[in-house]
């Protein structure tokens, strides 16, 4: 793995706008970087797929037991929403994707930073937008993106032939509106009808959640948190309703970061793991300290030693370095779609911690 710097395309932006990425540039800032590359070995992104598989497999492995035990008070789930884990798991609902962080610097194992698993954006820039910049620029002989192809094949798996499917979140959001958007291309490719709505316009007519044409919502993908969806008005209708959510409830298990002590509990030691506790006293050395619900490094804090208290609702994990250059810290998002690794985003940011606004950086492998 390293970080080679590179040339822009020519007219770049309009490339990028062309297909349907303007968001490349929020508020004037770069967000969108193609003077820079991540060029990694074949032997490199087996590992970093590896591991994305082993992780995922770990992470059914940890659903499973907490159902088994229920065991939904360390990850801060009640007793509502664990039934709608239950129910949810039991009844086998599918997936459609996720985003597992990774911590590697070329060598040793890739260790898990955190599971994007209910929510994950920057899905278009991996998809789509690196595998175009590839495409025109050469720079490298392949890239690690099978995403479209596995999404457009996973929404066949998961939803009947024909069937209309709503979108619903934030719209306001370009970032939430662009990955709203291509999911629904990626659903209309594979012969299905996708309906988008802002989630404020879901609506309810007593029997079941409806549209603004007052059409039935039999099946939902929600750009929205769980721990979101569940403070509305409207999730008291929930559990009553005939709806298949995308993603489904069970996704509360791993889409917070009190999933990261359950899964060293479960796997201590692991060359995919970072130590993690909600007691920081159980960490050695440097320790991150993270909200349980937090996203995009919101509320994220690095300590030299462990603090002397741990607060309620964090998590705090063993740090572990990203890959370094004098361009800052790049952090690897592998894509999981259904049950399989299948794509790789390289964020990059002057800090050590991940936000909204770090940069997103294409890459190759030769």
């Amino acid at each position: 793995m390293r970080r080679e710097t590179c040339t822009p395309r020519a007219d770049w932006r309009g490339k990028v706008e062309a297909l349907g990425f303007d968001f490349h540039s929020p508020g004037g800032e770069r967000y969108w970087a193609e003077d820079a590359l991540y060029r990694f070995s074949e032997a490199g992104i087996d590992r970093i797929e590896a591991a994305g598989n082993t992780l995922h497999a770990m992470c059914l492995e940890a659903v499973a037991e907490v159902v088994r035990r229920g065991d939904y008070e360390p990850l801060g789930i009640d007793a509502r929403a664990a039934a709608l884990v239950e129910r949810s798991w039991r009844q086998r609902e599918p997936a459609l994707y996720g985003r597992f962080d990774l911590a590697w610097a070329g060598e040793g194992e890739p260790r898990l930073l955190e599971y994007n698993a209910d929510t994950p954006t920057s899905l278009f820039e991996a998809a789509v937008a690196q595998w175009y910049w590839l495409e025109d620029t050469a720079a490298g002989a392949d890239q690690f993106n099978l995403i479209h192809e596995a999404l457009v094949a996973r929404w066949q798996e998961i939803v009947p032939a024909g069937s209309r499917v709503h979108f619903a979140g934030c719209l306001e959001s370009d970032e939430d509106r662009g990955t709203l958007d291509y999911l629904r291309e990626s659903c209309a490719q594979a012969g299905l009808q996708p309906v988008g709505l802002d989630i404020s316009d879901i609506g309810f007519n007593g029997r079941e959640f409806v549209d603004l044409s007052d059409r039935p919502i039999t099946r939902m993908f929600k750009l929205y948190p769980w721990e979101w969806m569940l403070a509305e008005p409207f999730a008291a209708h929930l559990e009553a309703t005939a709806c298949q959510w995308i993603e489904p409830t069970w996704k509360q298990v791993l889409s917070n970061k009190s999933l990261l002590p359950l899964l060293w509990r479960m796997f201590p030691g692991h060359p995919n793991l970072l130590a993690a506790s909600h007691d920081p006293r159980d960490i050695a050395g440097e320790v991150v300290a993270k909200p349980r619900f937090g996203r995009e490094g919101e509320g994220i804090t690095v300590h030299e030693r462990a603090p002397a208290f741990a607060e309620d609702g964090v998590v705090y994990q063993a740090c572990a370095p990203l890959y370094a250059s004098e361009h800052g810290h790049a952090l690897l998002g592998v894509w999981v779609v259904g049950d399989k690794a299948v794509g790789l985003g390289v964020r990059e940011d002057d800090d050590r911690i991940t936000r909204n606004t770090s940069r997103f950086v294409p890459h190759c492998f030769d």
